[in-house]
């Protein structure tokens, strides 16, 4: 038995590899850079969890997304494997700690965002560490040609120059041939060994269905499949009316989005995943590095904007291996709404340039300065005080984070500041009378000394914390002491954080990136008809379009898409049809026109006889357009 087998059947109880994986581990172990295009669920992880294990040393793990890191480490745990991740809202102290622990402490797992390589101290920390392997996770996210470029990446590759004798490995679900040559590229990749998994799915039935009442169809898909299901929409107002509307029904349903805050998006999410409710409404903030394997149903009720996105959230049912569903509902008002969401609120250059002069002037920054300066921001508000469109503002934003000027982390954090309005003897006085609320007062006073004269930004995690008690207590007795005049209390919330990662420069910033901006916006044009295409051919199999789209050929329909039960269903419709036609042809050669006039036909009944006769090759075109019986 070999070790890396040896390892799978310890640690994670599987006798055997899926496909593909055990050929990217030994690629791996021999000390190849590799790149590994594995569709959602194919099990990506294992590719170079196991031969970190195998081999002495640490394996460095880069990752964008935050959720997913957590939930490795933690499974890597709770195997016995030592594993940490430097997430956000880890101070410097932390950090130091926990790379000491990595260089000296036989850890086998360092997970890090890529913006954390661009500190460099951190950087300089990491030249030192024992590593044995560099996993990038998510690639496509080096590709400004990819569905969710992230600039950060595009700095991977200088690790290159200090350990290059250690194996890249290269991993991502979703990828053009163009995107797949691109992260080849830009993270400098020698020799590269290509492993590449079909993006075919045996076990999930991709449906699209014409309706013009979705919820009501929804409502029959979910309750003939009551089992876990997620409903993506295009924005968070849909999330929660379309839940609301569910809940009404007799459905059990929560939703998810990105304007949550972290906590509510915690036990949203443990109400789906611990079974208390069967329906997860969600935009696409939702997904990525969920793994839960009994998802029977994905409904999109709007139009994505790609391709690329659209494949990862349906892959998300059927993990299992049982038959699953991806049902896209469309109407022709869809093609509306969908060039409104994502076309007209392209940005162009002098929206750009406007919005970026806004934000320096909201944040007040001056010009020549601003760099490494942070900021909480007010999405909202911002686009209320300067009157500026939402949607096309936030792609201005996405934008300029792609670019890397600014970094437009959207997290939601509420900003607390407090003082003290009575004297030191009267809230003593206060104290004695109200007991309960001794230790949190005591804790304040010891944590900020000049609280009593001036406005002091208030730490809710850590004076919770000191105090042993919850965040909500403290802010519920900060409430109180409010109502009562004892504290002066400003709450402030903020959904993002901005930081600047270059001088203001205004035009000559904005000029700089203007190519990009035109070359992206084309590349969205031309992904969302994509998505028309596949939301609108009626004349393929939908699991062919799909792979099309990927590169991938085959030759034979899926059999379980909408197309290809239509087609049976109208095969058999049409058999009395097919009948007539070639007694018809045993007379004479037709044309198509003859044909429909002589059996008395529909034009599309007819048309689809003729191509089910000829795909069986019972009948042929002749040279002059008419059709023939095939000789036997």
């Amino acid at each position: 038995m070999s070790k890396a087998l040896e390892i799978l059947k310890l640690y994670w109880k599987h006798d055997s590899f899926r496909p593909l994986q055990e050929d990217i581990i030994n690629s791996v172990i021999e000390g190849k850079d590799t790149f590994a295009l594995m569709p959602t669920g194919g099990g990506k992880s294992i590719c170079f969890q196991i031969p970190a294990m195998i081999n002495d040393g640490l394996c460095l793990v880069i990752s964008p997304l935050v959720a997913l890191m957590k939930d490795q480490v933690q499974n890597l745990q709770n195997k016995g494997i030592k594993a940490i991740a430097l997430t956000g809202g880890i101070n410097e102290n932390e950090i130091i700690e926990l790379l000491d622990n990595c260089q000296y402490g036989n850890y086998k797992f360092l997970y890090i965002s890529p913006e954390r390589l661009q500190s460099d101290w951190i950087l300089e920390r990491i030249k030192n560490l024992p590593l044995n392997l560099i996993a990038i996770d998510e690639a496509h996210c080096v590709s400004q040609w990819g569905h969710d470029f992230r600039p950060a990446y595009l700095k991977i590759n200088q690790l290159k120059e200090y350990f290059p004798s250690i194996p890249f490995l290269a991993l991502t679900a979703t990828a053009t041939q163009r995107v797949q040559n691109d992260i080849i590229e830009k993270l400098e990749l020698n020799d590269c060994q290509i492993f590449s998994k079909s993006f075919a799915r045996e076990n999930l039935a991709y449906m699209v269905f014409e309706v013009e009442d979705k919820i009501y169809l929804a409502q029959q898909i979910l309750k003939k499949n009551p089992e876990s299901s997620i409903i993506y929409v295009t924005n968070r107002k849909s999330c929660i009316d379309i839940s609301n509307q569910l809940d009404n029904l007799g459905f059990t349903s929560t939703y998810y989005h990105g304007g949550l805050t972290p906590k509510d998006k915690e036990n949203h999410m443990k109400l789906w995943m611990n079974e208390k409710v069967q329906v997860m409404v969600a935009t696409n903030a939702f997904g990525m590095g969920i793994d839960k394997a009994n998802v029977k149903t994905i409904i999109h009720l709007h139009l994505p904007s790609n391709l690329e996105n659209y494949y990862q959230e349906a892959g998300r049912a059927g993990r299992n291996g049982d038959k699953s569903f991806a049902v896209l509902l469309a109407n022709p008002s869809d093609l509306i709404h969908a060039e409104s969401q994502f076309i007209y609120v392209l940005p162009d250059k002098d929206f750009l340039n406007l919005v970026f002069n806004k934000l320096c002037n909201f944040l007040r920054i001056a010009y020549g300065e601003g760099i490494n300066e942070q900021f909480n921001f007010n999405f909202h508000q911002f686009c209320i005080q300067y009157d500026l469109p939402s949607l096309k503002t936030y792609n201005a934003l996405q934008f300029l984070d792609n670019q890397g000027i600014i970094t437009f982390n959207q997290e939601f954090s509420e900003k607390i500041t407090i003082q003290f309005l009575i004297s030191s003897k009267e809230l003593i006085r206060y104290i004695s009378l109200n007991s309960n609320d001794e230790e949190i007062i005591l804790t304040i006073l010891r944590t900020y000394p000049g609280i009593y004269d001036l406005q002091t930004n208030f730490n809710l995690k850590l004076i919770s914390k000191k105090s042993n008690s919850s965040e909500e207590k403290v802010l519920r007795l900060l409430e109180k002491l409010k109502e009562k005049n004892i504290i002066e209390l400003i709450s402030k919330k903020n959904d993002s954080i901005i930081t600047f990662n270059e001088v203001r420069e205004d035009e000559r910033t904005i000029n700089r990136v203007t190519k990009s901006l035109e070359q992206i916006n084309s590349l969205k044009i031309q992904q969302l008809k994509s998505v028309i295409e596949y939301a609108t051919n009626n004349k393929e199999c939908k699991n062919k379009t799909l792979l099309a789209y990927f590169g991938e050929t085959v030759e034979q329909d899926c059999g379980i898409c909408s197309y290809c039960i239509n087609k049976e269903t109208h095969k058999k419709d049409n058999s009395n049809l097919i009948t007539k036609i070639i007694e018809f042809l045993k007379k004479d050669d037709l044309s198509s026109r003859e044909i429909q006039k002589n059996t008395k036909s529909k034009e599309d009944d007819v048309i689809f006889a003729l191509q089910t006769l000829m795909e069986e090759d019972i009948i042929t075109i002749k040279p002059n357009n008419l059709y023939s019986l095939k000789k036997k």
